[in-house]
């Protein structure tokens, strides 16, 4: 369970690196607001997240996590509490390649027990390349 005061793009960022899997990913809080239920994660392009050796295009993998992350922690950060992904789907709309993508996550709806996310990630050109929505478990810290 997420027991950290998630109150800035720093801790958002300490957060995502509690996970060893993310920290791989290399992403990147570039802005939070909590209060507006909306957050900007970036991810790197690197050879071991490509989809074929030199392919210069990002996996769907890695993709499918930059959304289910981002969405996780943003609401872990608006409840102060863990919140697992209960589902989550991904529509890939082109190949994703450049330096990088940008994923802006956006809180739908938080209720007691359930939140939902919408994400759309954006190559180095600023195209869309997916995007993706998320429900995850919103039961607030006591």
């Amino acid at each position: 369970m997420n027991t950290m005061k998630i109150d800035s793009v720093e801790s958002m960022q300490a957060l995502l690196y509690t996970s060893p899997f993310t920290e791989f990913l290399g992403l990147k809080v570039d802005s939070l607001d909590l209060e507006a239920g909306r957050m900007v994660v970036s991810m790197p392009m690197k050879g071991a997240l490509e989809r074929m050796a030199d392919a210069g295009q990002f996996h769907g993998g890695p993709i499918a996590s930059l959304i289910d992350t981002a969405g996780a922690c943003l609401i872990s950060g608006m409840i102060e509490n863990g919140s697992p992904t209960i589902n989550f789907r991904v529509d890939y709309i082109r190949p994703a390649g450049g330096s990088g993508l940008k994923a802006t996550v956006v809180a739908r709806r938080v209720g007691r027990s359930m939140a939902i996310c919408d994400v759309d990630v954006v190559d180095d050109q600023d195209r869309l390349v997916a995007v993706g929505r998320g429900a995850f478990g919103a039961t607030r810290a006591q």
